[in-house]
């Protein structure tokens, strides 16, 4: 499953032939999802970009059932909890006047993973809910029962509502990359180096991002190469208030840029922004402790075709076996699919910037290594750590 749209994820979830599909094209006004009265119409999970009042755009993701059955049924059952870990917010239907174990282990789910919920009766108009039954659910979860109707286009009304009272505020209110550390009026600087793992003809997203944030910030952005940062830093009539580099750049920009501005990497403002940074900071040094045999998982939040320069497959990894002189091994994953070994399996997890998930998406995607007591890091911090400016490229965020 690919977590590539940086808006709020909202998922439907419940048993086969419940009305999730109906739903989802109920709410949205649209025929997003193929609606049929055979049990296991929905496979893989259907996702939709909408627009919702008071919010903006979110993705809408309509699963299969969670009670399907057969080898083809677990598979898509496995592809619907995974769709659970990438939402910021799960509508759990249920209908028939039954809620029982595989209600209870969505809400559950829900729960283990920090994730808000609205329940809702479905098929009203086929089979009405009894008052006691709504009233034992809402009492049990201490959660509201909304109740829809495929004939009743209040209740669209009511679940919109819902939803924008029940959407955590900060999966759809943007925190600004580095609004807590600049004002108005200064000049950033910013080191992109080109190389073959640079796409053509275009700036990669983190620096994409930081250019708007920084302009978002009334400050004035000022981009360079490597090759050329002297040059632009000789011709300054005053410092920068930052240098923002791209991580691979680390040693030589360090050298270049006096040690009173503030240095940093766009992976690291990443970290800052997308919550989990002192976590980053405390799994760091773990690189000083790698041994003969250890295994590292490198994590990339996106997919991209891997070049000889590519920094998560290649140089990082390079750099982390000189650094430590040992023969680590590295495991790669890419997107937000499931991992195939144990997390307890790993020495530590570098996850990459995770430009391109949400904020939710990435806290799930390293909660079960922090849970496990894995040590996490990240590209820019590790960089940071083994070229001996871990401290200062921190400093701007503490």
């Amino acid at each position: 499953m690919k977590g590539n749209e940086l808006k709020p994820h909202i998922g439907i979830f419940g048993r086969r032939n419940y009305g999730k599909s109906s739903l989802i094209n109920q709410i949205t006004g649209q025929s997003i999802a193929i609606v049929s009265d055979m049990p296991g119409t929905t496979t893989d999970p259907v996702r939709k970009t909408m627009e919702v009042k008071g919010v903006g755009p979110v993705v809408w993701i309509d699963t299969a059932g969670v009670d399907d059955e057969g080898e083809l049924g677990q598979l898509r059952v496995i592809k619907t909890n995974e769709a659970m870990k990438h939402v910021d917010l799960a509508i759990i239907v249920f209908s028939n006047n039954v809620f029982d174990t595989v209600e209870e282990t969505l809400v559950a789910t829900c729960h283990e993973l920090k994730i808000p919920f609205l329940l809702v009766y479905t098929k009203a108009d086929l089979e009405p809910p009894r008052a006691s039954f709504i009233e034992e659910i809402e009492r049990r979860y201490e959660n509201k029962v909304l109740v829809a109707s495929n004939k009743d286009a209040y209740s669209q009304t009511l679940l919109l509502d819902a939803i924008r009272s029940s959407l955590p505020e900060t999966a759809y209110v943007h925190k600004s990359l580095l609004g807590s550390v600049i004002n108005a009026g200064e000049t950033i600087v910013l080191v992109t180096p080109i190389d073959s793992s640079a796409p053509e003809g275009r700036m990669i997203l983190p620096q994409v991002q930081t250019i708007r944030d920084i302009l978002d910030n009334d400050c004035i952005a000022v981009v360079c190469k490597e090759t050329q940062l002297e040059q632009q830093l000789a011709a300054m009539k005053q410092p920068p208030s930052l240098v923002v580099t791209d991580s691979q750049a680390f040693a030589y920009v360090s050298s270049v840029v006096p040690d009173s501005v503030p240095l940093t990497s766009f992976s690291i403002v990443l970290a800052h922004a997308k919550g989990l940074f002192a976590e980053y900071v405390e799994g760091t040094p773990t690189l000083d402790t790698l041994c003969d045999g250890d295994t590292v998982l490198m994590l990339e939040s996106c997919t991209h075709k891997a070049s000889c320069e590519d920094i998560g497959r290649v140089k990082l990894p390079n750099l982390i076996r000189k650094y430590s002189g040992k023969q680590v091994n590295f495991d790669h994953v890419s997107g937000l699919t499931s991992l195939e070994k144990l997390i307890s399996n790993y020495r530590m997890v570098i996850q990459c910037g995770g430009c391109v998930v949400t904020p939710k998406q990435l806290s799930n995607r390293l909660q079960p290594a922090l849970n496990a007591g894995v040590p996490v890091s990240n590209y820019g911090l590790a960089i940071a750590y083994m070229t001996g400016i871990f401290d200062r490229a921190i400093k701007v965020f503490r």
